[in-house]
This record gives C-alpha cells, sequence and structure tokens, in this order.
C-alpha cells in the first residue's frame, strides 16, 4: 500500500521530503564528504572512533549495484562479509539493508557503513544541518540517533548471520557541517538507548496478517476508490494520532484531522496525554476543571481544578462550579494538588 497515493487520495497531503534547495545542499555536501574515494569520511571515522587502528591510507569502496532490492540487500551482505575477512578499511556507499518489521520486510538505506581493519561494522549517518561550536541542535541529533539505532538492528541482523558475527558498533558517527561552512565535521554519537527502545517497539508492534483478519470483509485501500468508501476503509484500521506522527507517516495529517475532530487529547502530545490519566478527550478535561464532572479524589482532577481557579481568579471570572466536585475556589483548592504541567488546561494549541 502506497501511503502516499491513499494521503492524497483522501484530501490530505503529507509534506514529507525537502525543499528543492535544502535537498540540493544536503546531495552536495555529502558529495562532498564522500568525494576521493570517501578518504575524509574514513578520516573522520578513524578520528572519533578507532584512533588506535592503523590510519586509512586507501580506503576499498566495493560496487553495491544490482537488480531489485532483494538483490542489493543480498550484494550489501556479501560485501560485509569480504570486509570483515580482508581486514582494511572499507566504505559502503548507500548499502541496502533488510529489516522484518510486523512480518514484512522493510528496505533501509544508510548514507554509509564502515568495515574497521577488525571487521566491525559503523553506521555513518549524514546531515546537512550545521554544527555550532561541537554541537547540534538536540532534537535533530535525536532524530538521527533514532534513524540510526534502525540501520544498526538492520546491521545486527546481517551479522548473525556470518561465522564467526562481526561486532556492530553501538556508536555510530554523525557528519554535519562545521559551523556555516561547507567543511565536514563529526561527533560519536552513542545510540544504544535507541537500539533498545526500538527493538521493543518492533517487538510488540502487531503483524499485518493479524491486522487484516479484523478488517471488514472486502476492505479495500485503493487510492481510486470513492472518498466516502476510501475514508471508511482507512478509519476501520485504529490509529492513535500524537504529534510525533507528523514526522513519520504520510497519513498523518489525515489522523490528525480525525483526531482533533473526536477531541482526543493525544492530539496535544503523548506527555499530556499521559498526565491527563483516564481524561481521554478534551470535552472530559474542560468538565472536571469546571467541576462539572470527575472524581474530585482523582489528583489529576484536583489539580485541573486548581488550575482553573487560579486563571479564574487571575481573569476576575466565576471559578469551577462547586457540588459536583470538591468546590475547590482560587483560596481553598489545595496548592499540594497544583501540577505546573496542567497549569493551563484550556490554552493549549494543537500542533
Amino acid at each position: 500500500m502506497n501511503k502516499t497515493l491513499l494521503a492524497d487520495a483522501l484530501g490530505s497531503p503529507s509534506a514529507f521530503g525537502q525543499s528543492q534547495f535544502a535537498f540540493m545542499r544536503g546531495n552536495a555536501f555529502e558529495a562532498r564528504v564522500k568525494a576521493d574515494g570517501g578518504a575524509e569520511l574514513l578520516r573522520l571515522v578513524h578520528e572519533k572512533l578507532d584512533p588506535r587502528a592503523e590510519p586509512p591510507a586507501a580506503g576499498v569502496v566495493p560496487d553495491l549495484g544490482a537488480a531489485g532490492p532483494e538483490g542489493r540487500t543480498a550484494r550489501t551482505a556479501l560485501a560485509l562479509r569480504e570486509a570483515s575477512a580482508a581486514g582494511t578499511w572499507t566504505l559502503l556507499d548507500h548499502p541496502l539493508l533488510a529489516l522484518e518489521v510486523a512480518g514484512s520486510p522493510a528496505f533501509l538505506e544508510p548514507d554509509a557503513v564502515v568495515v574497521h581493519p577488525d571487521g566491525s561494522w559503523t553506521v555513518v549517518e549524514i546531515k546537512s544541518f550545521p554544527m555550532l561550536d561541537g554541537s547540534a541542535d538536540a532534537a535533530k541529533v535525536g532524530a538521527a540517533a533514532r534513524q540510526s539505532a534502525v540501520y544498526v538492528l538492520a546491521l545486527e541482523r546481517v551479522a548473525a548471520r556470518l561465522d564467526p558475527a562481526p561486532e556492530v558498533r553501538h556508536t555510530v558517527l554523525l557528519v554535519c557541517p562545521k559551523d556555516f561552512s561547507n567543511l565536514p565535521t563529526a561527533s560519536a554519537v552513542d545510540v544504544r538507548k535507541q537500539r533498545s527502545v526500538t527493538s521493543r517497539q518492533l517487538d510488540r508492534l502487531v503483524r499485518v496478517e493479524d491486522i487484516a483478519e479484523t478488517l471488514p470483509e472486502g476492505t479495500c485501500f485503493a487510492p481510486d476508490l470513492p472518498p466516502a468508501e476510501l475514508t471508511a476503509a482507512v478509519e476501520s484500521v485504529p490509529a492513535t494520532y500524537a504529534p510525533e506522527c507528523l514526522s513519520a507517516c504520510e497519513l498523518a495529517f489525515h489522523c490528525r484531522a480525525r483526531s482533533r475532530a473526536q477531541g482526543a487529547v493525544t492530539a496535544l502530545g503523548r506527555s499530556l496525554r499521559a498526565e491527563l490519566g483516564s481524561l481521554a478527550s478534551v470535552d472530559d478535561v474542560l468538565s472536571a476543571a469546571r467541576g462539572t464532572s470527575g472524581d474530585p479524589e482523582d489528583p489529576t482532577v484536583a489539580a485541573l481544578r486548581r488550575a482553573a481557579a487560579l486563571r479564574a481568579e487571575a481573569l476576575g471570572t466565576p471559578g469551577p462550579a462547586r457540588g459536583a466536585g470538591n468546590g475547590a475556589t482560587s483560596h481553598d483548592a489545595p496548592a499540594d494538588d497544583a501540577r505546573p504541567a496542567m497549569a493551563q488546561p484550556t490554552g493549549a494549541a494543537c500542533p
């Protein structure tokens, strides 16, 4: 199923992809990093990750071309095995790896994988955002770490089929432009935590076959279906939207619109959803804050009413209703129940 076409047919096209300028700039920077047989890239790997090894005089860059994704995956595995046995610095430029996701194969293409003289493997991720004074934007580095962790998992599957199994390093190399120049610099990023989280998430995923069995008979996701039928088919699959979906799923805009229409608090973020406990909708939250519903002994409800009372006092408006709740006002609500995260239940904005 092509989710990009599906999103277009639903009237919620995805906004994935970089601008043409950013795409060209990223390609130009990557080409510079890999120029001369990857000499600069291998130098950075040696300097940041393996300074005790023999410096890379001239790395090997094997041809990974093959027909189809299965052919390229097999060719990558063969090149990794040969490089590990050779004991020389080897650069695999855009190798193709396979990883099973919910029972179906997913093909992954890292920017590069470097084989060290000791036979170990390192993932290299090349990004066009800058490193200023040796550090980069934390959110972007975190996203790159999560992306690299998936590549590490896929490499581990390849290594497990070899005897002896080479080491897949859990410290990856992030290569970025230095300051405001086009010169490459690099930083070692430990992805053990991201790898563990991703592995657990993959293990918990429901298989595609199991999801298909729960769908109504005859369900079809063809983009050329009438809009009403296509929307009904898509909505027959359970989905919980969160802002993080915008960077990971082509159907995120469709799910966001549906989530907003339902008033789901998850649309405001998973962390807020966790704070609200059993209050799953915006209407439930507002009702609890106003004192018209909710258990007054519930710490979340008490915090919401305390926040509403403080807001009412600041604005000079009537506070939460008495009777249905604990009757708290801006003067008698218990201060210990107040939580900063719930201080503005009515002022949160959807992303």
